[in-house]
């Protein structure tokens, strides 16, 4: 695990938060950073194929050592860090072994991963922990799962006895903002199915994530000079509240819903009296309820315009993605593959839901079936987000028993 450790705390130390305001892709220059340095290291492995493309894609491929053909699948993460908290500087932490009490981390003692706020700590005293120092983000969300790829992709180059099919590694860019798979072409990528490694704790398979909207929500008030703004001004700050206000608060937000239940989630407003802009995410596991959630918004607009009939408010909506269940349906063996995989590698696999998405709900949705695999990701987006070093290690064993499964199951 030695090496293992070694790459992931490598790979969080360089700087690759995402920029949803950027008009680039990638959307920051560490995306590309870490690319390059992922592309040496396939290199240095034996994969001659290795390469990053313009927009910061790597791709590279695992000879089969089956001798017949067999389809290939693609191991799948993202280098990006989330927007949401900040990833510059990131210095890791190994709590070694972990002492099965709170941790209080050095950079900022007053943030705290408290067991009680984190029953799995409970299951893992002894183990390998690594956190931040709490200045920031950890990372592991997805470098642990590009650390896992690649420790994985070195074992099986060590073990030529190993037997299996071609597998392509693939590390997106900008997938916390929405625009992981915007410029990869499936084609080049020629995987028959893939897998995400994007998960948190282990022996999970996710098949089913939310499907997902962005609202932009732009109110346009009237702007003059507060001095002689005496029933002329209409403050689009203040509307803009107003409108807020007039969303659910005990139903239909992140707070209050868990498991299946959609939300709408204002997470982002920007601007002044003239204009302001809100964004908004809009979630439901039920594609067709995004279109409710979409009409709460609406509805609320119109309430705020008709009590200011001189201000406008815009409600547009982004699609995004979509619940990966509908696609896998296609191809119900990804999902089976994954079990079987797991249970090779000594672990009762579990079916989750994903309140969430991931690369793998674009790619399905385009035409690749492509479940989400555990990785040991833990609180992610925040500073205090967590992995461990064993379940990473076991993510590893998973992904070279589902190389094998593969092979032989499309070969029986």
């Amino acid at each position: 695990m030695d090496t293992l450790l070694d790459r992931f705390c490598r790979y969080v130390r360089i700087h690759t938060q995402a920029d949803e305001a950027a008009t680039t892709y990638p959307s920051t220059p560490g995306q590309l950073e870490l690319g390059r340095l992922l592309t040496q290291e396939l290199r240095d492995m034996g994969l001659n194929d290795a390469e990053q493309d313009e927009h910061g894609i790597v791709l590279a491929t695992i000879p089969a050592t089956m001798k017949h053909a067999v389809p290939t699948i693609a191991w799948i993460a993202h280098v990006d860090t989330s927007p949401e908290t900040s990833g510059l500087n990131v210095k890791p932490v190994v709590h070694a072994p972990y002492d099965g009490r709170d941790i209080v981390l050095p950079g900022d003692p007053s943030r705290i991963i408290r067991i009680a706020d984190n029953p799995e700590l409970n299951t893992l005293q002894g183990k390998t922990l690594i956190t931040s120092d709490g200045t920031t983000l950890l990372g592991a969300d997805d470098k642990a799962g590009v650390a896992v790829i690649m420790e994985a992709a070195a074992q099986l180059l060590t073990r030529p006895d190993v037997p299996h099919g071609p597998i392509r590694v693939c590390f997106t860019c900008d997938e916390e903002v929405g625009r992981g798979v915007d410029h990869l072409d499936l084609k080049k990528l020629g995987a028959h199915l893939g897998y995400t490694l994007d998960g948190g704790g282990e022996g999970e398979i996710d098949g089913e994530t939310f499907s997902a909207d962005l609202a932009v929500v732009t109110v346009r008030g009237v702007n003059i000079h507060p001095s002689i703004g005496k029933g002329r001004m209409v403050n689009a700050v203040r509307l803009a509240g107003l409108f807020l206000d007039r969303l659910p608060r005990q139903c239909l937000s992140p707070e209050t819903t868990a498991e299946r239940e959609g939300f709408v989630h204002p997470y982002r407003i920007e601007g002044g009296v003239a204009e302001t802009t809100i964004r908004i995410l809009l979630r439901d596991f039920d594609t067709e309820r995004l279109t409710d959630r979409a009409e709460v918004l609406r509805t609320a607009a119109r309430t705020v315009t008709t009590e200011y009939p001189q201000a406008s408010i815009d409600v547009q909506i982004i699609k995004q993605y979509r619940n990966m269940a509908d696609g896998l349906k296609k191809e119900p063996r990804a999902v089976a593959f994954a079990e079987k995989a797991m249970r090779r590698a000594g672990l009762e696999p579990k079916l989750t839901i994903v309140r969430g998405g991931t690369d793998g709900s674009r790619l399905t949705e385009l035409g690749l079936p492509t479940p989400n695999l555990s990785c040991g990701e833990h609180n992610l987006h925040s500073p205090l987000e967590w992995t461990c070093l064993e379940e990473m290690a076991t993510a590893v064993r998973v992904l070279v028993e589902l190389a094998q499964v593969w092979g032989e199951s499309v070969t029986s």
